[in-house]
């Protein structure tokens, strides 16, 4: 008498179905994990912006406004009485946008190329008299997306 251990071709390719059936769930849940990601660094890189522009308008009693373009050099436009340069340093990827409003308030965006949802692809925020630069950002001082 043989004694025959193994599997069959047929039990073999019922595993290989079942993880194919569970990779095709699961993928596309982790895919946009690495999204979400890039969207709480932009919201990160506003709140840091917040604390960089009260340092800056402590030593200046102004704001500053400008372009900050992730590991390159950023060009700065400062107010009406701001000297030096704004404390701040995005996350790989990021964009902001500073627009100076006044002496008394700003308001900023930022880009990641890597948001491709048209949900949540600019995140903004406002401080003081800035415009809110979209109705999505509503509370002076927090970040939303749009």
């Amino acid at each position: 008498m043989t004694n025959r251990k193994g599997f069959t071709l047929i039990e073999l390719l019922i595993v290989v179905v079942i993880i194919g059936i569970l990779a095709a769930i699961a993928i596309p849940k982790f895919a946009n994990t690495k999204e979400k990601a890039v969207v709480a660094s932009m919201k990160s890189d506003l709140r840091n912006l917040v604390t960089a522009q009260e340092a800056f308008f402590s030593d200046n009693q102004d704001y500053a406004g400008g372009t900050y373009v992730a590991g390159t050099a950023y060009t700065q436009t400062n107010g009406t009485a701001g000297a030096g340069r704004l404390a701040i340093s995005p996350s790989a990827g990021n964009t902001i946008v500073v627009t100076w409003g006044s002496a008394a308030g700003w308001s900023a965006t930022v880009t990641n190329p890597a948001v491709t949802s048209t949900a949540s692809d600019v995140c903004g925020i406002f401080v003081g008299n800035g415009t809110a630069p979209n109705a999505a950002v509503t509370t002076e001082g927090a970040p939303a997306c749009y």
